[in-house]
């Protein structure tokens, strides 16, 4: 591995955006791919992050500052991702349910999603259960991920479920749950696929997903 994608995994990790804009350059010029720049630099200094995360040796702020910097290499990048046909490994519909407002741990899980890869479409806050159903149509979504975090929204998500039931593409969705006040009991009473209870953990979930080792 070329020392400055190393050096573009370390300012991830620290939240430098203002020297991922002079690295990712760099690396470019000495011939290595978008791909590399992507996968051994950028998503692995935010996987670091996500880990020391998981592990309560990271805390929300220092997530967002290198959640920053990794976006704002993924954005100098991705013509050239493009052009090489890039992939990402599946696609996912986010939002919190109907009645709820909250919207950080909500944001939390899109960016630690978008690190694995993974192409998220944020449907936003206080979400109808049509909205979850029509996006994960239209745009073919190989997850849907529904936040509560109100005890009194939570049936909006059972609500979720019976709607994508309803619509014939249960088969076709693996749906995933969080928030606060969810546990794996209220996820194997509404009949959710699985239950996470960080951003990091639902991350790594979705990875396992949608590459086959869950």
């Amino acid at each position: 591995m070329s020392t400055t994608i190393e050096e573009i995994s370390a300012a991830v990790e620290k939240g430098k955006a203002k020297l991922i804009k002079e690295l990712v350059p760099k690396a470019i010029e000495e011939g290595c791919s978008a791909q590399e720049i992507l996968n051994d630099g950028l998503l692995h200094g935010m996987g670091i992050v996500g880990d020391r995360f998981t592990r309560n040796e990271a805390f929300v702020p220092e997530v967002l500052v290198a959640a920053r910097a990794m976006n704002t290499g993924t954005a100098l990048i991705k013509p050239m991702l493009n052009a090489e046909g890039n992939e990402p490994i599946g696609k996912a519909v986010l939002g919190t349910v109907a009645g709820d407002l909250h919207d950080i741990g909500k944001n939390l899980v899109r960016l630690m999603v978008e690190s694995k890869n993974i192409e998220v479409i944020d449907i936003g806050v206080d979400v109808p259960k049509e909205k979850f159903v029509e996006t994960a149509i239209n745009e073919k979504c190989d997850l849907v991920l529904c936040s509560a975090l109100l005890t009194t929204t939570m049936p909006a998500i059972g609500e979720v479920i019976e709607a994508i039931k309803d619509a014939g593409i249960r088969d076709k969705v693996t749906i995933m749950i969080g928030g606060a006040p969810v546990t794996q009991a209220f996820c194997d009473e509404v009949g959710a696929d699985y239950y996470t209870e960080d951003a990091a953990a639902c991350a790594n979930k979705a990875a396992e997903i949608l590459t086959g080792k869950a």
